[in-house]
């Protein structure tokens, strides 16, 4: 490779355009999902090309495939809005999720290695460790990584697209205040019966325990909505 070839990402094949669109995309989709913008949120292409520092057109091509995935809704002033759900969308969403996971709960259950056992392991310990402090955040992140954990012993990457396409960390950002009255160490017991199940190797087990883990949440949503 010449010192020209180095420099020029032409030269190997790269397209540069298609690199800064793709990094455009990660980076504002990750936004969303982190809760950066609020639900119903505008999104203007002048305010994203000064944060993520790409082009107009860019901005275009990236507004439009978070559109066609669900999370923004188009506008025709050249904006978007970050997606929203009604009560139902909610409702309907957080059981298919109750559904899907639970399958690849019992997946995990037949087929995690070691390896997936102790990651899991080591995930419950550090919720537990954690469950009095003040740090939200982290403690949110390690309750995704369980269940990112779990997705991955099952090594069923058809069921993992369908639960990615859910969008079902928009809801639970939307709705956020619904499982907050629900005690960490709850939760983190629950997560340790999924985690027995899988260990044992009983997906029938893990199913139910994945279920009766992920119905609290959607519990705690139709109580909201009723006014209970």
């Amino acid at each position: 490779m010449t010192a020209d070839s180095a420099q020029d990402p032409r030269a190997d094949g790269a397209d540069p355009g298609a690199t800064r669109t793709a990094r455009a995309y990660r980076d504002l989709r990750e936004l969303i999902l982190s809760g950066q913008y609020a639900p119903d949120a505008r999104l203007t292409e002048s305010e994203l090309t000064s944060r993520l520092e790409v082009s107009r057109g860019t901005i275009r091509s990236v507004l439009a495939r978070l559109a066609q995935e669900g999370y923004v809704t188009a506008e025709a002033n050249r904006s978007a809005r970050t997606r929203s759900f009604s009560e139902d969308e909610a409702i309907e969403i957080l059981e298919t999720r109750e559904i899907l996971e639970a399958a690849l709960a019992a997946k995990a259950a037949e087929r995690a290695t070691d390896e997936d056992i102790a990651a899991m392991t080591a995930t419950c310990e550090r919720m537990w460790a954690g469950r009095e402090s003040d740090g939200r955040d982290e403690y949110s992140a390690l309750n995704r990584s369980f269940h990112e954990q779990v997705r991955e012993a099952a090594r069923q990457s058809t069921l993992t697209r369908f639960v990615d396409s859910l969008l079902y960390p928009l809801v639970l950002r939307q709705y956020r205040d619904m499982d907050r009255s629900r005690p960490r160490a709850t939760v983190v017991h629950e997560h340790e019966a999924i985690l027995a199940a899988v260990v044992t190797h009983n997906p029938e087990a893990a199913a139910a325990a994945m279920r009766h883990h992920l119905s609290a949440v959607r519990r705690a949503l139709q109580l909201t909505f009723s006014g209970e």
